[in-house]
């Protein structure tokens, strides 16, 4: 992988390409984000994606198109030099540049299905997080409700607690209008209240903000699977969906599995009924150490399956 060099445009305005490892199936990480993202805070139209950020105590906007071999990123912030690398890295993550497609195509050989399903989508990619936080407080906004429902408590919860960009910040950049809400304002925040959800899940926020605040590098990605798993775990209100969830999208855990999950179990029914979870489970064996793009794999042919 390579960075090309800098092209600067202004003080406050950097552009740069990262190259981009071919097959690379730009439209389903577009639909994914477009389909997941928070109002105010990142907006998806058709060829580019855009954000807020805050780094290091700068605000800034960013936006992500693709081109031929390389993704184009543009980063808007007063001291764009001192984010530049910051941000980069974790648009890498975000858009899974460093994996190798190969080396998943091989480890999901050995199945059929999944065989069969990689050769289908071959560039499919891994819908990363830009940052760790925000996407645990979204997969809690989540719990027991649709994708549509989680987004817009996701842009309550912005309108409510995120810190509105003044209009120099995000420029000619249509969309995002806040930065998502800090640990530090979630903390003591009346989430349930002011979302008017489950005062559990509210709950579960602000102790995930706790936990962000008393442990900065609780989203780091490395480490062995169960014990990341079990770190999340033991925070209130993050079950085992959820943990597998936020490791295979926030912390780069190639094996993560979110077995109960219904989409992934509607995907293997091919006409005798859903797999258990169980069984499930005992299917994926095969697909180690990649059962985490086996899971994006299941979940997009889900979608093909329930789209009219």
């Amino acid at each position: 992988m390579t960075l090309a060099p800098s092209l600067r445009v202004r003080d406050d305005d950097c552009r740069c390409a990262l190259a981009v490892r071919p097959p690379y199936d730009w439209g389903h990480l577009e639909r994914f984000f477009a389909d997941h993202a928070s109002p105010g805070v990142e907006v998806v139209t058709p060829g580019r994606y855009a954000r807020s950020f805050l780094i290091d105590g700068r605000r800034g906007t960013l936006s992500v198109t693709p081109g031929m071999d390389a993704l184009s990123v543009r980063i808007r912030c007063r001291d764009s030099d001192a984010v530049r690398d910051a941000v980069l890295a974790r648009v890498r993550a975000m858009f899974d540049l460093d994996i190798d497609p190969a080396a998943i195509a091989d480890g999901l050989g050995r199945d059929p299905l999944t065989a069969a399903l990689v050769a289908r989508r071959p560039g499919l990619r891994m819908p990363g997080a830009f940052d760790g936080f925000e996407l645990a407080v979204r997969a809690i906004l989540g719990q027991q409700v649709s994708v549509a429902a989680a987004t817009r408590l996701a842009g309550r919860l912005v309108a409510a607690f995120g810190t509105p960009l003044a209009p120099e910040e995000y420029g000619d950049e249509p969309g995002p209008t806040h930065l998502f809400p800090t640990p530090e304002q979630l903390l003591d925040a009346e989430i349930s209240l002011v979302l008017n959800m489950p005062r559990a899940r509210g709950r579960a926020i602000q102790g995930l903000a706790a936990a962000m605040l008393a442990t900065p590098d609780l989203f780091a990605p490395g480490g062995d699977l169960d014990g990341t798993v079990a770190r999340l775990e033991a925070l209130p209100g993050i079950g085992g969906w959820t943990a597998h969830y936020v490791a295979m999208r926030a912390m780069a855990q190639p094996d993560a599995f979110p077995a109960g999950d219904v989409g992934l179990m509607r995907a293997l029914d091919t006409g005798a009924g859903r797999p258990s979870r169980a069984a499930l489970l005992v299917r994926a064996a095969s697909w180690r150490p990649w059962r985490a793009y086996a899971a994006i794999h299941l979940w997009a042919e889900d979608a093909v399956r329930r789209t009219p």
